[in-house]
């Protein structure tokens, strides 16, 4: 009597469906790699008319953005963009790691319960929502202390501090889900030979879970980057390279969206400069995330 008889006509017929869900899945990432290609091609397509037009060194060393008057140097746009997410980092990198070291290693279960989901319903708080909160709150908070003047809406800093308050419950979640994955068995040691809370979560939990914190730094400083309305609303359209983050200034994102509102001839360079900088903010961000891959790989910790 053939008692493999059973298990092998079971693993045929399972055979069809495990290769169905590996073809989904394989879809799925196909899909994913299709659309970035998609983006991209898009972007190229639609802006290279434009360096037709404009010189490329002129695109990104100009110190003026004037696309009425066919003036196109990016770097005003770029400074700004790179400025609010600097301010955001500032403001996001503490609060985060400080609420995910808390959430980690000093609350109790039923606080860290509590406390986590607010943190990621923060996240998913509609941006417009945060940027009438700058023009509301923060900045009449920065203009009674004297740091922008009074008859005065839009601030880069402003931006930056509200963009700031976006990513910190990102930050906050991803580190906090590395800090929980390093092994008990490390604080548990350092515990047995005398160490305090304090210096577990500094000097064990937090180094253990460096890739994993880093990822999640990087992936708020892309995100602030990138982010549109609330810088749109709080740093105002006015194209100006500064170094005063006091000052009004219009990010890549916010051009993007003055100009899409329908003012622009489809087909004029300034309708293709929605493209170019596009092109631009694309780069950016993917050499933030090639350098944020090259750092986890050469800090990550393996736990067998």
């Amino acid at each position: 009597m053939d008692t493999d008889g059973a298990p092998r006509l079971a693993r045929r017929r399972r055979r069809p469906l495990e290769q169905a869900t590996l073809l989904l899945l394989g879809a799925a990432a196909l899909v994913s790699v299709l659309v970035t290609a998609g983006i991209v091609i898009t972007l190229i397509t639609e802006g290279a008319p434009f360096f037709a037009d404009v010189n490329v060194m002129d695109f990104l060393t100009g110190s003026v953005w004037e696309p009425v008057n066919d003036t196109y140097g990016v770097l005003p746009l770029l400074s700004a963009s790179l400025m609010i997410a600097g301010i955001a980092a500032l403001v996001a990198v503490p609060l985060g790691l400080g609420s995910a070291i808390y959430l980690s290693e000093y609350a109790a279960e039923p606080v860290r319960r509590t406390i986590k989901p607010i943190l990621e319903l923060l996240a998913g708080m509609p941006t417009i929502v945060l940027g009438f909160f700058a023009l509301d709150s923060i900045t009449p908070a920065l203009q009674s202390i004297g740091l922008i003047d009074e008859n005065q809406i839009f601030s880069a800093l402003s931006a930056g501090i509200v963009v700031g308050l976006l990513i910190t419950p990102l930050i906050s979640s991803l580190s906090e889900d590395a800090m929980r994955a390093v092994p008990r068995a490390m604080r548990e040691g350092a515990y047995g030979v005398g160490a305090t809370k304090r210096v577990v979560a500094g000097r064990i939990v937090l180094p253990a879970a460096l890739s994993g914190v880093m990822a999640a730094i990087v992936l708020g400083v892309s995100r602030a980057v990138g982010e549109t309305m609330a810088v749109t609303l709080a740093a105002g359209t006015q194209a100006n390279l500064s170094a005063n983050p006091t000052d009004p200034m219009q990010t890549i994102t916010a051009y993007i969206v003055a100009i899409s509102k329908g003012e622009a001839v489809r087909g004029s360079t300034q309708y293709q400069s929605i493209f170019a900088v596009g092109i631009l903010l694309f780069v950016v961000t993917l050499i933030i995330n090639l350098v944020a891959v090259r750092f986890v790989r050469r800090f990550r910790t393996v736990y067998h």
